[in-house]
């Protein structure tokens, strides 16, 4: 029995295999898609995916349930949040152009199978997001024509009494969504193309609506006499701020489209800060305005910004709002199902998922096998679940993706890049320095000739001139036992630090009064614990090397802007309920059961690991001073004794030669 368990050594090569980085191109520009898209493009792609059903829905849902009038500060709180992410997205989309968004952003700099799960959870992401708007497009179309569709299909074909499930099946929003998927089907320029007519006029209602509501706005409907302005207090307005979150995912559409952009390095930046800028001033006037025509408590969930100019009287009015809200929704419904099967491509050509999802046609120049099967499984999630089901388990798997890139840009802001890695430093800058004894023992050398002196100072300046990673200079004399680790080394585990604590102080923050009803001494202990943990590991971060300042987009203020969306992104994962947890860990665990089964054996960077094992070249010094590479296979040897032998052997007959 003890024979079965696997060894040290056998565990580590194990974990090696699951942490393991992907491997980047030289030339990162070279895809097999067309790089047709335009900073204009992006951006209005940006906005489509972010103002749709988030706009149209969320408002009065969080509103009448979750934060009252307060929703305007959720969506402050939410905006911040997600500008934090968006930049970690644009310093990562401008510096890695190709597909993939928070899944490649992962697996070039955290691990394979950290990827794996952020590519599997931004998977689900997309596939619910695209359900959940397909059916508020239904809904909203229902509602324009005094809900027939739906007295319709309640009669002819009946309804369901089962949890999480619609309580009728909807055919209209599986049919919008097959149309979609068709469209999207036949190339990047056809889906641009789309995305601008639906978003010129969605942004055209967006201005009737706030035009109008702040005609018809009340100020007393903000009053005590109807509930106040916060009728939920603080912990209303954070759960309304988890759930917002979901307005604002679609930015990282842009990041998923930079393979198909012609300048990414401008481009996706650009048009992540424009778009993100342009739905937040929209989501906060649009929720102020209808929280201001309307009491927040009478709002319909369903639609709330058509309901409410029914509610004064502006039927009319209600109309443009529901013909305008499917137009901002179709935009949604073309971002998801745009990003979707780029993410699902990227996964497969890895060699993480299916391999035949990374076939590309050759004339659209899509992943079309993608588009077809993920388009249609979203299909039947619109077809049979319930929109409220959905909305809440569609948060976390985008904060989880926010949190894991944020500590992807650290890891990689301290990392050495490939010309770095290519030309590691001399044998002289990596020497360890000398001992006191030493210095003391040797003659003090006179430099006679000026060469002498300069070859003294380019010596010094080499010394100082330290790679990413490393200790800074400065700190030498005091941090000095920090310099015996690997470049980077320090912050990969303070980064591992900094996750836990943020992870233990939310938890805290949420769960220490009302769950764990800790008393007010240990909770305040606790809170300054973790607190100092959390600087302590943004201090160990901060004294090492950073890349130097590059041509594309960086984040400002690292390892700060990326360690407070690290903290707000947990906070608000803490705040969403038990039971999204619950489906979000099913979810995962088959994520698990395909990764195991299929991934990790198809993988290119073990399938890369496997003939780096088989293959190994020999460098063989002549007295010419000539290199000469001998590269033979090396089998493996039950006596490593005479295979080591062998190979002595081996190597003087080719000297000899």
């Amino acid at each position: 029995m003890v024979s079965r368990l696997p060894h040290s050594a056998e565990l580590t090569r194990f974990c090696q295999k699951l942490n393991r980085v992907k491997t980047l191109e030289d030339d990162m520009m070279e895809t097999a898609f067309n790089r047709c898209l335009t900073t204009f493009d992006l951006t209005l792609l940006g906005i489509g995916g972010m103002v749709g059903s988030g706009l149209y829905v969320l408002t009065g849902t969080v509103a009448k349930e979750t934060a009252g009038p307060a929703i305007v500060i959720s969506f402050i709180i939410a905006a911040f949040a997600s500008l934090l992410a968006a930049l970690c997205y644009a310093e990562f989309g401008a510096h890695v152009p190709k597909t993939g968004s928070a899944y490649m952003f992962t697996y070039i700099s955290v691990g394979e199978i950290w990827a794996f799960l952020i590519g599997w959870n931004v998977i689900l992401e997309y596939m619910i997001g695209g359900a959940a708007v397909a059916r508020a497009w239904s809904g909203y179309l229902d509602s324009i024509f005094d809900h027939k569709i739906k007295n319709f299909t309640e009669t002819h074909v009946g309804t369901w009494s089962i949890p999480f499930l619609a309580h009728y099946p909807d055919f209209l929003a599986s049919g919008i969504l097959l149309i979609a998927t068709a469209f999207i089907s036949f190339g990047a320029r056809v889906s641009s193309w789309l995305n601008h007519v639906f978003s010129a006029i969605s942004m055209g209602v967006i201005l009737f609506i706030l035009v109008m509501g702040f005609i018809l706005a009340k100020p007393q409907n903000w009053g005590a006499d109807e509930g106040g302005f916060a009728p939920f207090g603080i912990s209303g307005i954070m759960a309304g701020t988890a759930t917002c979150f979901y307005a604002f995912v679609g930015f990282d559409v842009i990041a998923a489209s930079s393979e198909e952009a012609r300048n990414p390095q401008k481009a996706v930046p650009r048009a992540i800060a424009i778009s993100l800028g342009l739905a937040t001033g929209a989501y906060i006037l649009v929720s102020m305005v209808l929280t201001l025509m309307v009491p927040w408590h009478s709002l319909d969930p369903d639609s709330a910004l058509a309901d409410a100019f029914y509610q004064r009287g502006y039927a009319w009015a209600g109309f443009i709002v529901a013909a305008g809200s499917i137009c901002a929704m179709n935009t949604v419904l073309l971002s998801n199902l745009f990003s979707l099967p780029r993410i699902v491509y990227a996964m497969a050509e890895d060699g993480l998922f299916f391999q035949v999802f990374s076939r590309v046609h050759p004339q659209t120049q899509v992943p079309v096998v993608a588009i077809v099967v993920f388009g249609t499984l979203m299909s039947v999630l619109a077809l049979i679940f319930d929109l409220e089901a959905l909305v809440q388990f569609l948060s976390i798997g985008t904060l989880l993706a926010y949190t894991f890139v944020a500590a992807s840009v650290i890891v990689l802001r301290f990392q050495r890049t490939k010309s770095q890695a290519s030309n590691p430093p001399s044998e002289s800058e990596t020497a360890p320095p000398a001992s006191a004894e030493t210095i003391g023992a040797s003659e003090p050398k006179e430099y006679e000739s000026f060469s002498d002196k300069l070859n003294l100072v380019g010596k010094e300046k080499a010394k100082s001139q330290r790679e990413p990673g490393q200790l800074k200079a400065i700190f030498d004399p005091y941090l000095d036992f920090l310099s015996d680790f690997y470049p980077g080394e320090v912050v990969t585990v303070a980064v591992i630090i900094l996750m836990v604590s943020a992870l233990c102080l939310s938890s805290i923050l949420v769960f220490g009064k009302n769950q764990l009803h800790l008393p007010t001494w240990s909770y305040s202990l606790l809170i300054v614990l973790f607190s100092l943990a959390f600087v302590f590991s943004l201090l160990l971060i901060g004294v090492h090397e950073q890349q130097k300042k590059s041509q594309t987009f960086q984040l400002p203020l690292v390892p700060l802007t990326p360690a407070l969306s690290i903290l707000l992104n947990i906070y608000l994962m803490l705040k969403l309920n038990y039971m999204t947890w619950l489906r979000f860990s099913v979810w995962l665990i088959a994520g698990l059961l395909v990764y195991f089964g299929y991934g990790i054996r198809h993988s290119k960077e073990n399938l890369r690991e496997s003939q780096g094992q088989v293959i190994s070249a020999r460098y063989v010094v002549f007295p010419s001073s000539s290199l000469e590479e001998t590269v033979q296979t090396v089998q493996p040897s039950m006596q490593p004794s005479q295979g080591l032998d062998e190979t002595a052997a081996a190597e003087e007959e080719e000297a000899k030669r």
